[in-house]
């Protein structure tokens, strides 16, 4: 299907006006190098500033290590790891080592596992970012073209991955709200709900999902101001508070209705950062009661465990599953969710023996 986009490509290169489709391999590699090379020089110069936060258009910030983890613009995975990871130690450098050894103790225990890579602001918005492309129509191609092929090569290793760059794309300018804040790091409370949705439909036909006993859950949407994190760095007053809407969840008691609690016992594990605690956790989290697991519970019909790390979500938050030393008893699915800039800017991928 035709998106009849306008992509300028920038940084010396010739301007071009391209038509096409956003899987068109022909375009898509020259874009994507252009792009990811705006990104590198960005990141690049938050660098030399000392600054985290990167300023977009029309007040949308950026934090500058999902800029140089895109901006390395090449595979990161296997021996290229060690040419582009921010870890020095050898063994904790490649994502795709650590994800299949995880698969496999998931294997030995009888537990399926489904990993969640989020994608980063920058590939669903990047017209926000940099000027190497332009959208007339809304659209804009994926770009995010490394993640893409590393998420085939998982798949030829029997990870299971759900894959939600084309599903952002296609909803991120969303009348009930886009995929991303534009002032906070995380994905929006409209992204939880959609994910949500996506992963129960899929869970609902394992044959041991019939046998949960399932609660009654209520949502209701609420308006809230927030200051996301990054503003927050910031401290610029002119940037102001963020407008989203929240789909807040309540579970239906005899005693009226209450917030959704995480349940130690669940068939599920939810794992990974702090996007699985985004609109849940409170406090620092912004909200509470419109996270990814809340949504999760509403979409499942019971609530699901959680080990989810304010940081890095690759090998801190196994290590926390590892520290119950239960082998995953009693769990039938691993859902890891994190941001894909911990590919090569996290604190690492070393192999951790969660099962025993």
């Amino acid at each position: 299907m035709k998106m009849n986009i306008m992509l300028i490509l920038a940084l010396a290169m010739p301007m071009v006006m391209i038509n096409g489709n956003a899987a068109d391999t022909k375009v898509a590699p020259e874009i994507s190098k252009a792009f990811f090379a705006d990104l590198a020089q960005k990141a690049a110069d938050a660098e030399k500033a000392n600054v985290s936060v990167v300023r977009g258009k029309d007040n949308w910030l950026f934090i500058s290590s999902e800029l140089k983890s895109l901006g390395v613009g090449a595979e990161f995975w296997g021996e290229n790891a060690a040419k582009v990871s921010h870890v020095a130690t050898p063994d904790a450098q490649d994502s795709l080592a650590a994800i299949v050894d995880f698969k496999k103790q998931c294997d030995k225990a009888g537990v399926e596992l489904i990993l969640v890579p989020v994608p980063e602001k920058s590939i669903i918005y990047p017209e926000m970012i940099s000027d190497t492309v332009k959208s007339t129509d809304g659209t804009v191609p994926r770009l995010d073209i490394y993640h893409e092929k590393f998420y085939s090569v998982l798949k030829e290793n029997g990870v299971k991955v759900l894959d939600l760059t084309p599903t952002f794309l296609q909803h991120r300018n969303d009348a009930a709200g886009g995929m991303f804040c534009h002032t906070d790091t995380h994905w929006s409370p409209q992204a939880c709900v959609l994910v949500a949705k996506m992963l129960g439909d899929d869970i609902k036909s394992r044959p041991w999902y019939k046998d949960i006993a399932k609660k009654k859950y209520e949502t209701v949407v609420r308006d809230a101001e927030v200051t996301g994190d990054l503003a927050g760095m910031l401290a610029d007053q002119a940037i102001g508070k963020e407008k989203l809407k929240m789909t807040v969840v309540q579970e239906r008691t005899a005693a009226g209705l209450t917030p959704v609690d995480t349940w130690r016992e669940s068939p599920i594990v939810l794992l990974g950062d702090s996007h699985n605690l985004i609109f849940h956790g409170g406090d620092d989290m912004l909200y509470v009661g419109a996270g990814l697991v809340d949504n999760l519970a509403m979409n499942l019909g019971f609530p699901v465990d959680l080990v989810a790390v304010r940081g890095s979500g690759a090998t801190p938050a196994r290590k926390n599953l590892a520290r119950r030393k239960d082998n995953l008893a009693g769990k039938k699915l691993v859902i890891w969710c994190f941001t894909t800039r911990e590919f090569t800017e996290g604190q690492g991928w070393a192999k951790v023996n969660v099962v025993k």
